[in-house]
């Protein structure tokens, strides 16, 4: 049997924040293509896409992000302490859920994770709330095999605000529904982590992402229900999603790209901090099988690298794929932009060749030797 991306388990939900893939969406001035017909059968007969706005997705979105601002006001003004720790704690949670789950295993298989991790990564990316992992991967997919495209969920070609959220706010573009058929979901199909989250997503989603981080302030530093919801679970459960969605906007239209010049991903350090190391996306697009979804040999602006480090090093995490460095190289001299050198200096210390006698001239020295 052919993949097919609309396939899921019995009783699991279709996506919250996309409209159903069912419904129509291509005009030709006024005649829906007709059920059954794919776009490349209804080729002679001219077709316009027209925008359709969710306004129920309108709706809720501005309420969040109302709550959210208001949320942000109690953290300073009237929130205990520890509320605002549990929301940053419940950000970083859910914010891996998505990175470390949802992108780097489920998407893109870029390493192997045993059940137990697995498990813990499906009950963060469940906090998160941003649809269910299989949602997510197909949609994800289809933005690297079709990127800056129609079929491209969020097309950062049709601006930030598009790219940013605006793609939840409107039904989908046909070739996203039509393309989208032919995305190969198997490995997906066969993960009991990844059926059994979708199969009761309607039930675990509201009490992980709403009804638990609402009510453990509440009853275990007895928090007011108010600062309780607006802080711990409507603050942060925004934030954490426009840190998702700065990944499709801003690191697809501000930043170097010193690995593929010719593409719109971008390296930008501050998605990248606020992203848990999502931003290097230039790199991310040359080289997606990388676990790093970077290059960096550091963890400060990439957690989630660390993240599955840590589980590699305890045996949870492993067969983790990367990239040579000749790899690299080879790459940035053939498509890159010039500017890896400024972001990755070749210079690797004090007695390095290539440091600059004027770099050595205007270091500052501290208790240096009387014998040099």
């Amino acid at each position: 049997m052919p993949p097919n991306m609309t396939k899921r388990p019995v009783g699991a939900p279709s996506a919250l924040f996309n409209e159903d893939d069912s419904e129509p969406s291509v005009v030709d001035e006024g005649n829906q293509i007709a059920e059954g017909e794919t776009i490349e059968n209804n080729k002679y007969k001219p077709y316009r896409y027209q925008r359709q706005i969710v306004w129920r997705n309108v709706a809720l979105f501005a309420y969040l992000h109302i709550a959210a601002l208001y949320g942000a006001y109690l953290m300073f003004a009237s929130a205990k302490i520890f509320t605002s720790i549990w929301a940053i704690l419940l950000y970083q949670m859910s914010g891996l859920g998505i990175t470390a789950g949802a992108h780097r295993l489920w998407a893109h298989r870029s390493y192997k994770a045993k059940f137990p991790l697995r498990v813990i990564l499906m009950i963060f990316n469940t906090i998160a709330f941003e649809n269910h992992i299989y949602e997510w991967a197909r949609d994800h997919r289809m933005h690297h095999k079709y990127s800056e495209t129609n079929a491209d969920p969020h097309n950062a070609k049709r601006g930030f605000f598009f790219s940013h959220v605006g793609w939840l706010l409107c039904r989908k573009h046909p070739e996203v529904k039509e393309k989208g058929r032919g995305i190969d979901m198997s490995d997906l199909d066969h993960d009991p982590v990844v059926n059994f989250q979708m199969t009761y997503y309607l039930l675990l989603m509201p009490v992980l992402c709403f009804l638990v981080p609402t009510c453990v302030p509440v009853y275990i530093w007895g928090e007011s229900w108010t600062n309780a919801w607006f802080v711990a679970t409507m603050f942060r459960y925004t934030f954490t999603l426009n840190m998702t969605w700065l990944v499709n906007s801003a690191a697809h239209m501000w930043g170097d790209r010193p690995y593929d010049k010719f593409i719109n991903p971008s390296e930008n350090i501050g998605v990248a901090l606020g992203a848990l190391g999502e931003g290097w996306h230039n790199y991310h697009h040359v080289f997606p099988w990388d676990y790093k979804a970077a290059e960096l040999g550091n963890y400060r602006a990439n957690l989630t690298t660390g993240f599955i480090d840590f589980f590699s090093k305890i045996g949870w995490a492993y067969d983790l794929k990367t990239v040579s460095m000749d790899m690299i190289r080879k790459r940035v001299d053939r498509t890159g932009d010039g500017s890896h050198d400024h972001h990755h200096s070749s210079i690797w210390g004090w007695e390095d060749k290539e440091l600059s006698p004027e770099d050595r001239q205007d270091a500052v020295i501290i208790n240096r030797s009387h014998e040099e």
